[in-house]
């Protein structure tokens, strides 16, 4: 019998994110944000029970709101504690693309002094994400 490694190749920490329309999030988080859909898994009620992005050696998890079991998007939460941080190539253009989509930009996008062009955005879904561009 073969051992099993208990722990998967890949990203050992994956931000899991319920959202109150999956199916909606999945599109901007791949036209918008450039990740790639690696699998759905839907739910005889329509929900998404479970999906996975990958963007380069990143990983995202998510599905729709089951309030019935305490899983919750940010709406329903009033925000989120939790901001994620994404690497982009041309933080200027994802931003445009953002708020194209129907998010929004909290301050400016700027040149930060230890070597990063940022700019904090959240999705339509209520989650904030940090943008980044390495600049040095």
């Amino acid at each position: 019998m073969t051992a099993i490694d208990p722990i998967p190749p890949g990203p050992r920490l994956v931000p899991y994110l319920a959202v109150d329309d999956a199916t909606a999030a999945l599109k901007f988080y791949v036209d918008v944000l450039g990740m790639q859909e690696q699998n759905r898994i839907p739910m005889d009620d329509g929900r998404i029970g479970h999906a996975e992005l990958a963007l380069g050696n990143a990983q995202l998890f998510l599905s729709d709101e089951f309030p019935e079991i305490g899983v919750i998007g940010p709406k329903q939460c009033g925000g989120s504690p939790v901001s994620l941080l994404l690497y982009v190539r041309d933080v200027d253009a994802v931003v445009e693309r953002v708020l194209a989509a129907g998010g929004s930009q909290e301050g400016e996008t700027k040149d930060e002094v230890f070597g990063a062009r940022t700019a904090k955005v959240r999705d339509p879904f209520g989650h904030r994400w940090f943008l980044h561009t390495r600049t040095q």
